[in-house]
């Protein structure tokens, strides 16, 4: 596990509508050996049942995000594989993967790069557009560990917004 992964876990958790598979492996091709073919380890494959979603999540602590990067290109290239994967082994509905999104953990200062190397990696399909969440509001004081709803405060105490540098399609 890296750096910061078990708070970002623990951040998605705390809502009550999502369902976390850390280091879910995703085979583009069946077979018993996942080492054999194409696959990627993901940080936490998520099942949203609030908006019947899914989510693939990353959460990266690295300020250049060149391993991200990559990941997301492949990701990128092999959209269909993977959703297909997803459905044959983790028996997700055809429904939910059509709204199948990367969701991304990564440092504040990161983003204007993160949006940057996204620009470069292609069109794609509109779903791709991932939802971005910066690593400092997954802090487990800014939010109700047993029933946090969305990315919102949890109290009027505390203010847990996006800053303004995540285009709005990604924010969501």
């Amino acid at each position: 596990m890296d750096y910061y992964e078990g708070v970002a876990i623990d951040y998605l958790r705390a809502d009550r509508t999502l369902f976390v598979n850390t280091e879910c492996c995703i085979q583009i091709t069946p077979g018993h050996n996942p080492d054999k073919g194409t696959h990627w380890y993901c940080d936490a494959l998520v099942a949203d049942f609030r908006s019947k979603a899914v989510f693939l999540c990353e959460i990266s602590y690295s300020v250049q995000l060149s391993d991200l990067t990559k990941r997301l290109k492949a990701w990128h290239d092999n959209w269909d594989g993977i959703r297909g994967a997803l459905a044959r082994d983790c028996a997700l509905p055809n429904e939910w993967l059509a709204r199948l999104r990367p969701w991304l953990f990564v440092r504040e200062e990161s983003i204007p790069n993160l949006l940057k190397r996204l620009s470069k990696i292609g069109d794609g399909p509109p779903e791709f557009v991932p939802r971005i969440t910066p690593l400092a509001m997954v802090q487990p004081w800014l939010y109700c560990s047993w029933n946090r709803v969305g990315e919102i405060a949890c109290c009027s105490r505390h203010t847990c917004t996006k800053p303004g540098s995540i285009p709005e399609a990604m924010a969501k």
